[in-house]
């Protein structure tokens, strides 16, 4: 018997014609993901098969293929010859450790000679004897011998289905600009928006000299740590002290917060457009602080004239968010105590219900098409790669 790691996909059985381009997209970024391993990864009617890998790396194996969107579960599995006799041969071999006990069959291959629940039952039969101290049950059993007769005429045999990520492959609903501060959140909202589907780029805001090369650099490892699910990502870094000292300078201390959350939203959406990308993806929470009230956030979307602003973390909270960030391995890096932009100039009472007439009176004080553009002009552009 040889050992392989069968592989299922899900929601892209859905897609009727478009399901080919959907199985190629999923197939490429597992094939991505798997390439430093010396491996063959082959498709099997509905599944991927990976084998003849390194024994000492089928863990790394694994945990690389968990990280694939789009895939909804894997299982460790001995390969077989399809017969009534091999596949019996095999069974007589399997020794079961608990009390109970039940093998489902699934027959794709629909010329094999004997029905699934026929052949669970006679499968039963054979691992009952080499097992005499174990019952079937086939309602609640301890123990499932799973049995896949495919139609590549092998057979797989497992006894465990390991839960994969599922959603969508990276690369199939377009690109989008993440808003990446350096934070719990927005690392969160890339990792759940690119689960459906979308590249991501990224774009974060710097205030150097108040903020410091720390906090720069955590946004960098931030990146590199949500790419393993997102694929490569393209970090756009835009130099905002002086947009930010001439607000602090000209505009009334409590629209600070709102009147940098305008321009924000401006330069990504000019940043997105050009980096083709579809979309802007920000980490923002309903109420979580100042700036996020119905108001605040209405103010902010105004600023994106042609793109939609995707929120997956709206309703959302905190124990939510820091959950998924612990499960995905930003969490400890979010909560590194270097500042971000956002706290730089922070007034002591913020404006939660801000109104548009005080926001233009505050903008027609400054050149902001100039400081756009001397910012954008001024960007860093580093290419975080798998």
């Amino acid at each position: 018997m040889k050992e392989v790691i069968l592989i299922r996909f899900g929601e892209i059985f859905l897609k009727g014609r478009n399901y080919s381009y959907f199985e190629n997209t999923l197939f490429k970024n597992v094939e991505r993901r798997l390439k430093k391993f010396n491996l063959k990864l082959e498709r099997i009617s509905g599944r991927f098969l990976v084998s003849d890998f390194e024994a000492e790396d089928k863990d790394d194996i694994i945990e690389a293929i968990q990280t694939v969107f789009g895939l909804v579960s894997l299982s460790v599995a001995y390969e077989v010859e399809t017969s009534v006799d091999t596949i019996k041969s095999a069974c007589e071999k399997i020794k079961i450790k608990d009390k109970t006990f039940k093998v489902e069959v699934k027959r794709a291959d629909k010329t094999f000679p004997i029905k699934s629940f026929e052949f669970a039952g006679e499968l039963g039969g054979v691992i009952l004897k080499n097992n005499p101290d174990v019952k079937v049950d086939v309602h609640s059993p301890q123990e499932i011998v799973y049995v896949d007769i495919r139609q590549n005429g092998k057979t797989y045999i497992f006894y465990d289905k390991i839960a994969c990520l599922g959603g969508m492959p990276v690369g199939t609903a377009g690109r989008a600009m993440l808003l990446l501060s350096g934070g719990i959140d927005s690392p969160v909202a890339g990792f759940l928006m690119a689960k459906r589907g979308l590249c991501i780029n990224a774009i974060h805001f710097e205030s150097y000299p108040y903020t410091s090369e720390q906090a720069k650099q955590k946004v960098i490892d931030l990146a590199n740590i949500i790419k393993k699910y997102t694929g490569n990502i393209r970090l756009f870094i835009v130099p905002f002290t002086r947009i930010q000292e001439e607000i602090h300078k000209n505009c009334d201390d409590e629209y600070m917060v709102t009147l940098v959350r305008r321009f924000m939203m401006e330069i990504a959406e000019q940043v997105a457009k050009k980096s083709d990308c579809q979309a802007i993806i920000t980490g923002e929470n309903l109420g979580q602080v100042a700036s996020q009230t119905v108001e605040g956030i209405t103010m902010t979307s105004m600023m994106a004239k042609d793109l939609p602003i995707f929120r997956p973390l709206i309703s959302f909270d905190k124990i939510e968010i820091s959950k998924i960030s612990e499960k995905i391995g930003t969490y400890d890096i979010s909560v590194l105590p270097y500042e971000d932009c956002c706290s730089v100039f922070l007034p002591k009472n913020p404006v939660t219900h801000p109104k548009l007439n005080k926001i233009v009176e505050n903008e027609e004080l400054l050149n902001r098409e100039f400081l756009i553009q001397d910012a954008i002009s001024k960007m860093e552009i580093i290419d975080i790669k798998n």
